[in-house]
């Protein structure tokens, strides 16, 4: 299948289930970073004064930029050197492909959350979201998402 599977193994796609409880756990996590970043900006923001610049709006923009950018660096750090994130790892799923697919991968998903506090592109990056989603449920058999079909990754069922 990939460069990262032996060859002869059989390989079974994860399901979509697996797939999205396992983004679920992650993003409850990195939704915990994001209010304590939130809370630790507008504290700074507010001692500086720049708390009602762009009417308030750049705690915002600021804590998605700052999460969104640990949540792809993680993403890409925890794929690359274990092929799973901790979410996959509970699932008992990991991602097959390269450290170049796999850093393109993170970068076009979850990548995307960097711009959710930005007010016009928050709504672009749901949409996307969304169809990543949409496509993972009508791929058949591999069931993978326009990241996947992107970077040239498959989310399998661990071998172990």
């Amino acid at each position: 299948m990939t460069a990262a599977t032996p060859p002869g193994t059989r390989v079974v796609p994860a399901e979509w289930w697996e797939r999205f409880t396992a983004r679920l756990i992650e993003s409850l996590v990195f939704g915990v970073l994001y209010y304590i970043l939130s809370i630790g900006l507008w504290l700074f923001f507010r001692t500086v004064g720049l708390l009602e610049a762009f009417e308030g709006q750049l705690v915002v923009v600021f804590s998605w930029l700052l999460a969104g950018a640990a949540y792809t660096a993680y993403d890409w750090w925890a794929l690359s050197r274990h092929g799973r994130t901790f979410g996959k790892a509970i699932m008992k799923i990991r991602v097959e492909g390269g450290r170049g697919a796999l850093l393109k991968r993170s970068l076009l998903y979850p990548g995307p959350t960097m711009v959710m506090g930005i007010p016009v592109l928050n709504l672009a990056g749901g949409i996307f979201a969304f169809v990543v989603g949409l496509f993972i449920l009508i791929d058949k058999p591999l069931q993978r998402g326009l990241h996947d079909r992107a970077a040239g990754t498959c989310v399998v069922k661990d071998r172990r």
